[in-house]
């Protein structure tokens, strides 16, 4: 097959790693990293770019952004079908499946999650904002429960918009870090990754841990082993909204 990429750049090296591997045809297209701490400008940001792919061109495009503070709600598939993993954000991509993304979550409370892309954030921000410093060096990452609750939980209890307020003030927690986890690659090895977390956590008080990182899921990504449990596909004319359940999210025909 022939496949368009559109996915964040946080994931680039893990992306490039697994693309190099498939059999398919893949034409590769990286959005700045941060969209997810604007989601609205992401979400129209991304659009624009599945809009400009060339009708009749490419067999589906690929998403690479998990639900990240519901940038993909809203999304349409105008003329070529959409391929989207089921994930609450993009450390699902590095951990295998959205299953153990949440058994590593749960095990892990306060932890700050970190991959080459997490640790090159700063520096990419920095170098293109031209400032020596940036106000707030430690970016915020999405998070599947607000307070012990699911998301799902606070929509059914609060109503959605009250449950969205709660989850961006539950983004700002970086005062509860507790762990600064690095999942690693074996292909990362050379970069000192690990020892640039370790002085991270060394800094800021935090208990380090690191674990395996798992690129099964954006593997049969860029494979096309598209099962619906792990991936959504979005026909043309079908557009991207939340379940608030283990599916995350799903689709609906666009009316009129």
């Amino acid at each position: 097959m022939f496949l368009k990429v559109i996915a964040c750049e946080i994931a680039w090296r893990e992306i490039c790693f697994v693309a190099a591997r498939s059999c398919n045809i893949l034409d590769l297209e990286f959005l700045t990293i941060g969209y997810h701490e604007e989601p609205r400008t992401g979400k129209q940001a991304l659009q624009e770019r599945v809009d400009s792919v060339p009708k009749g061109q490419y067999d589906a495009i690929l998403v690479g952004y998990g639900l990240c503070n519901m940038m993909l709600i809203g999304l349409t598939a105008k003329h070529t079908k959409l391929v989207i993993p089921r994930a609450h954000d993009c450390i699902t991509f590095f951990l295998g499946s959205k299953e153990s993304y949440l058994q590593v979550f749960n095990s892990n409370l306060g932890t700050y999650f970190y991959t080459s892309g997490w640790l090159e954030f700063v520096e990419r921000k920095r170098r293109r904002s031209g400032k020596q410093e940036l106000e707030n060096e430690v970016p915020s990452q999405s998070n599947p429960f607000v307070f012990g609750r699911s998301f799902a939980e606070l929509v059914e209890k609060y109503g959605e918009e009250n449950a969205l307020y709660l989850l961006e003030v539950a983004q700002s927690w970086t005062q509860t870090y507790r762990q600064g986890m690095l999942i690693n690659f074996e292909f990362s090895n050379h970069l000192g990754l690990k020892e640039q977390v370790q002085e991270i956590c060394l800094q800021r008080g935090w208990e380090f841990q690191e674990l395996k990182g798992d690129l099964s899921l954006l593997q049969k990504w860029v494979d096309g082993q598209w099962d619906e449990t792990e991936f959504l596909i979005v026909e043309p004319g079908e557009t991207v909204y939340a379940t608030y359940d283990e599916q995350i999210i799903s689709k609906r025909k666009i009316c009129g």
